[in-house]
């Protein structure tokens, strides 16, 4: 049987063609499944009062209780532990962070009744606005216009408020309680819709997420959005296409639901007690999820922008 035969020359580039194919295929990075979640910090990192994750403009992730309780820890792009970014003052101990659309962080503190302001830039929690008739500030969601909308549950008599704050005409920072159409239930997770029109509030008693209009300081148009389990509920947000992500603490996992309350699915997570989450990532498409269940935090990718993350860019 005759043989073909084929220049050394030949032989080389063929071979040199072959490893140049194995090494592309070996070197493209696997893609990232959407809605499958990872641990992204060591567990211990934060206490058991690991909550209100936010992420800034740079893409750093900012969560309370690092270590201790009264910190506030960072987590830069990139990176697989937490570093300390403040504490805050003796006493104080934050719950929620979110951040307006200057880049200041807010941060509530339930135990002294206070919203921290730290500017762009600094690393000094300024008093924004206080009250002593808080019950104890839990979760917040900011307006583009700089409203604070800030949840204030009463644990023991299991119901709760909706406080409003926001500069004066005369420059100073107000904060009222929201008039509502129905006595509220213990208010924990809250947020806008994109429009900015709706206020989404979770109260973790009754397991219930309900929907007002908002009308300057009054709330209207209670509608039930959706029923769950009576304390299976925590952290709040919205993409961008007005989607609701739910934290189902002591379920271990994410609910998503349409505006009008249409379970879409059931995102399975890593711990088993995720208090909260936020939308972050080069993209705003990834989401973070504090883990009170071993004080760590996980991620997955979403399909839509958070619209937290665009109330800080121009571009979506």
């Amino acid at each position: 049987m005759q043989m073909a035969t084929i220049s050394v020359r030949t032989f080389w580039c063929l071979c040199c063609s072959a490893m140049q194919s194995l090494a592309a295929v070996t070197s493209a990075p696997a893609e990232v499944k959407l809605f499958e979640s990872v641990q992204a910090t060591p567990a211990g990192e934060y206490t058991s009062g690991i909550e209100g994750p936010a992420v800034d403009l740079d893409g750093n992730l900012y969560v309370v209780n690092l270590g201790r309780q009264g910190t506030i820890g960072k987590l830069p792009p990139g990176s697989a532990a937490s570093e300390k970014f403040i504490d805050l003052p003796e006493g104080s101990v934050g719950n929620s962070i979110r951040f307006a659309r200057d880049g200041t962080m807010f941060i509530a503190d339930y135990k002294k009744h206070n919203i921290f302001a730290v500017r762009k830039g600094s690393a000094m929690p300024e008093v924004w606005f206080h009250s002593d008739q808080m019950n104890q500030p839990n979760d917040m969601t900011i307006a583009r216009e700089g409203t604070i909308y800030a949840s204030d549950p009463n644990w023991k008599g299991r119901s709760g408020q909706i406080w409003r704050i926001a500069k004066g005409a005369d420059g100073s920072v107000q904060g009222k309680v929201m008039t509502a159409p129905r006595a509220m239930g213990t208010t924990n997770g809250i947020d806008l819709s994109p429009d900015e029109k709706t206020l989404y509030v979770g109260e973790s008693d009754s397991g219930q997420i309900w929907a007002y209009e908002i009308r300057g300081n009054e709330l209207t148009n209670a509608r039930l959005v959706k029923t769950f389990d009576r304390d299976t509920i925590d952290g709040v947000r919205t993409d961008t296409e007005g989607k609701l992500f739910i934290a189902r603490i002591l379920k271990g996992s994410i609910a998503v639901l349409t505006p009008d309350g249409k379970a879409q699915r059931e995102i399975a997570l890593k711990g088993k007690e995720p208090s909260n989450l936020a939308f972050g990532g080069k993209d705003g498409k990834t989401i973070f999820v504090t883990q009170r269940q071993g004080g760590f935090i996980e991620s997955f990718r979403t399909d839509q922008e958070g619209r937290e993350y665009c109330l800080q860019r121009t571009d979506c």
